[in-house]
């Protein structure tokens, strides 16, 4: 059977009335062996509370709020057909081969008429009973007659290996049609308080607290549970009724026996059922395989093969039997201890197929592969024959819609080597699985009912995954990363979670890191689909750092839109070193937090009295508190912004600082150190213009077509203007403090073209401000004129206040004049405050 193929009966999803889909017709002129187009990846997109997940196997699952025409319509009941094929499908395929007879029931119609009245009442029933009492037919019948009592039926849910949430989940999902819908906890709990219906659980694994909780949220309906003795019981406030479940008596067992060989027990056979009823405390399932051990004995002695019987196996009386007989020879019976332990002599005695099946089963932890998946784990087309021989032994038993081995079996096996080689299997099913699991045509429904072998396959190989050899890939990290996003669509995320888990533990000692990276994004898409929203921040983190590593944008840009999405349900913003959206400590609203040395931040300070410039390092300080936090892209610009204006005005300063330094020499005949805070006209270059700047024109130059550029005072942005008058009026209470001699802000003169100043002895038209004087120490008499031998002193402190203005003297000209203002460099001190003046 192709376990691509379903059969007719096979979920219980094709057995409708309906005609069997039908494969497009194959082009007559394509041969089998053309290239074929490559599948797709499956995605499949579903909501989960508010949010619209679209499960992507690629790149990784997206997340976004839902939005409002996409949420479905509170979902509605299943009618009554609808309700009877669930029901079909929630039970075990019926295995191929040859029926076995069907046993009965015996020595439990006053169990079941007593829990068939419990219900009835709408009282809740736990039946306990240890593995092999028949806890799982007592259940099949009492459901059968329970079908008419509540009005959405009978539930039936299995509880191996799951938790109170998702048979929270599993209720839902048997009696509302809700696809691709995974409701939030608060409407999952409001729409199961609305079932009404006998829920018929078994093989249930926790009780407790868990158990009280799961039954509070189904005030509606009535549990009939089955558990082992060793599984806690519910609350005592509880009103559950507690049956127990005994094993049969010494003429059921032997009832038993006689049924399952089709004939009346020899004396000594009798003998040795009682035995062995006293052995196994009557337990029903160690009579099926006493019964099973009589039948093949008695096959042994009539000479007849499993060929007669199934009809398709030749190796039916293997090589390996315990003894070989001719027709008619007697066949001693089973001693004691191989009936207390049956299940070596049991399997020595069937196919080899089933002998590879049981070794399978004993490397998956117990779980018995799918009969469509035994050819293909087996290499024998007739393979899934083998689950009939297995269950018509009693070495395997139903457990929710697949089988296990039966209590005791994997034990027994063990001991007779049957788990000598469990790596080699589980790696031969994990390659399987991986290959199956990832095929375009198999639904996430059917993956899910594979789960408990997949995972245990997964937590068998993952502790000893090593780096694959080049070219090749880790067959645990490719059976995760093919199952996980199947588990997602097929809504079993219990599975989903153990999946990624396994699978980032497995990519980690592989050092497969993209793979790793994949299931860490998961990771965090399930926490955030739960709530937790710490947890899938620190996933998500993890994530795109790694994808950063490895350069995979695609996944990089499904990791931030999902942390984009934890921070707006957190209220946080993601900044720009913390990508999952936090608050970035000391962050500055629009710039960015500047070393504890300061950054040089460049301010041109026009010095009283004259046009030079002068460099200030600001020392910033600590942000205050009433800054904002700001961040992401638009604070990234800003700041990028400061930057590169600060950059550039700092490059422009440096350079005219190197220039001064370049054209300064130690001439002590340096017409700069010979001139007083009141300059006069210098001449000026040959154009007649005594090398003053001209005004300028509209378009920012001046008549001869020169730019003209005169500092002014520092705008808001720290920028700088230019003047349009060449003689603004003088103010000799602020001195200059150029030591370049340059024009305006313009490039200083070469030494070729330097104008000899001449001292002017005309004291200023413009009274000096009194409150700024020129030397700290002696104080300047306006009204006396500068003694042009002697230059004037500079200060030794940065005005408050800049001027904006240059300082010119001496007699009115009608021409324009240049007014140079210098000063020594030896005068450049240290500003007060928390500047420093270079």
């Amino acid at each position: 059977m192709d376990p691509n193929d379903r059969g007719p009966e096979e979920y219980g999803h094709d057995a409708d009335g309906s005609s069997p889909r039908q494969r497009p017709p194959r082009d007559p002129l394509t041969t089998d062996f053309g290239q074929h187009t490559p599948a797709l990846a499956r995605t499949v997109q579903l909501v989960t509370g508010d949010y619209l997940l679209t499960v992507n196997p690629v790149d990784g699952s997206e997340i976004e709020a839902c939005p409002p025409s996409q949420r479905p319509e509170r979902p509605v009941k299943l009618t009554a057909d609808e309700r009877v094929e669930t029901d079909r499908a929630a039970r075990p395929p019926v295995p191929p081969g040859q029926t076995q007879p069907s046993l009965p029931l015996l020595e439990r119609q006053d169990d079941r008429e007593r829990l068939v009245r419990l219900l009835a009442r709408g009282r809740s029933v736990l039946l306990t009973g240890p593995a092999g009492s028949g806890r799982t037919s007592l259940l099949d019948l009492v459901a059968g007659d329970c079908a008419d009592l509540a009005p959405d039926g009978v539930v039936r849910l299995d509880g191996f290996h799951r938790t109170a949430d998702d048979l929270l989940h599993d209720l839902f999902y048997a009696v509302y049609n809700a696809p691709l819908y995974r409701p939030a906890p608060e409407e999952l709990r409001a729409l199961v308080r609305e079932i009404g219906a006998v829920v018929v659980l078994d093989d249930l694994e926790f009780g407790g607290a868990a158990l009280d909780e799961l039954l509070d949220a189904t005030p509606e309906c009535a549990f009939l549970i089955a558990a082992t003795p060793d599984v806690p019981g519910p609350s005592v406030d509880s009103a559950v009724e507690e049956v127990f479940l005994a094993g049969l008596d010494r003429a059921g067992g032997v009832e038993i026996l006689e049924r399952a060989v089709g004939r009346v027990l020899t004396e000594e056979e009798a003998n040795w059922a009682g035995d062995l009823w006293f052995e196994s405390e009557g337990l029903p399932l160690r009579f099926v395989q006493a019964g099973a051990l009589l039948r093949q004995r008695d096959r042994i002695r009539n000479g007849t093969g499993a060929v007669d019987e199934f009809g398709v196996f030749a190796d039916a009386l293997p090589v390996d039997a315990p003894f070989e007989t001719e027709p008619g020879d007697e066949v001693p019976l089973p001693s004691l201890g191989e009936a207390a332990a049956p299940a070596p002599l049991l399997a020595a005695r069937l196919s080899a197929s089933a002998r590879a099946t049981l070794r399978f089963a004993v490397a998956l932890g117990g779980e018995v592969p799918h009969q469509a998946h035994l050819p293909a784990l087996v290499g024998d087309t007739h393979a899934d024959a083998a689950l009939g021989e297995l269950a018509g032994c009693g070495l395997v038993t139903p457990v929710g819609t697949r089988y296990r081995l039966a209590a005791g079996v994997p034990a027994q096996l063990m001991a007779a080597g049957y788990g000598d080689d469990v790596e080699a299997q589980a790696l031969a099913a994990a390659r399987h699985y991986a290959w199956w699991a990832g095929h375009p045509s198999v639904t996430p429904e059917r993956v899910c009912a594979e789960a408990d072998a997949l995972l245990t396959a997964l937590d068998l190989l993952v502790p000893g995954t090593t780096a694959p050899a080049e070219d090749e890939e880790s067959v645990t990290v490719q059976l995760a990363r093919t199952a996980a996003p199947a588990f997602a669509a097929g809504l079993h995320w219990s599975a989903w979670e153990r999946a990624l888990r396994s699978g980032a533990q497995a990519a980690e000692l592989s050092g497969e890191v993209s793979e790793q990276a994949y299931f860490h994004h998961e990771l965090g898409i399930l926490a955030l689909c739960g709530g937790d929203f710490d947890q899938a921040r620190a996933e998500l983190e993890i994530a795109v750092g790694m994808r950063g590593a490895v350069a995979d944008k695609r996944g990089t840009v499904a990791g931030r839109r999902a942390l984009t999405l934890v921070a707006d349900r957190t209220g946080t913003t993601p900044g720009l070193g913390s990508t999952a959206g936090e608050e970035v400590p000391d962050a500055r609203s629009e710039e960015s937090q500047s070393p504890p040395g300061g950054v040089p931040a460049v301010v041109l300070a026009l010095p009283p009295g004259g046009d030079g410039t002068t460099l200030v390092t600001h020392h910033s300080g600590a942000p205050g508190p009433s800054r904002a936090r700001r961040g992401g892209l638009r604070g990234l610009a800003r700041r990028n912004l400061v930057a590169a204006g600060a950059g550039a005005l700092l490059a422009a300063v440096l350079g005219t600082v190197v220039t001064l330094g370049a054209t300064s020499n130690n001439d002590a005949d340096n017409p700069s150190n010979q001139v007083g805070p009141n300059p006069s006209a210098s001449q000026g270059l040959e154009d007649g213009s005594l090398g003053a700047d001209l005004p300028a024109n509209d378009d920012g130059k001046s008549d001869t077509g020169t730019a003209t550029s005169r500092p002014t005072d520092p705008g808001p942005d720290g920028t700088f203007g230019t003047s349009d008058d060449p003689t603004p009026p003088a103010d000799t209470s602020k001195p200059s403090d150029n030591p370049s001699g340059t024009h305006g802000g313009g490039a200083p003169h070469s030494p070729s073209h330097s104008p000899s100043h001449s001292p002017s002895n005309t004291p200023s038209n413009t009274p000096t401000d009194p409150g700024t004087p020129t030397d700290p120490g002696t104080p300047t008499d306006p009204g006396t004129p500068t003694d042009p031998g002697t230059p004037t002193e500079s200060p030794t402190t940065t005005p408050t206040e800049p001027s904006t203005t240059d300082t010119a003297s001496g007699p009115a000209s009608s021409a324009p004049v240049e007014t140079t203002s210098s000063a020594s460099a030896p005068e450049a001190t240290t500003a007060s405050g928390s500047a420093d003046v270079i």
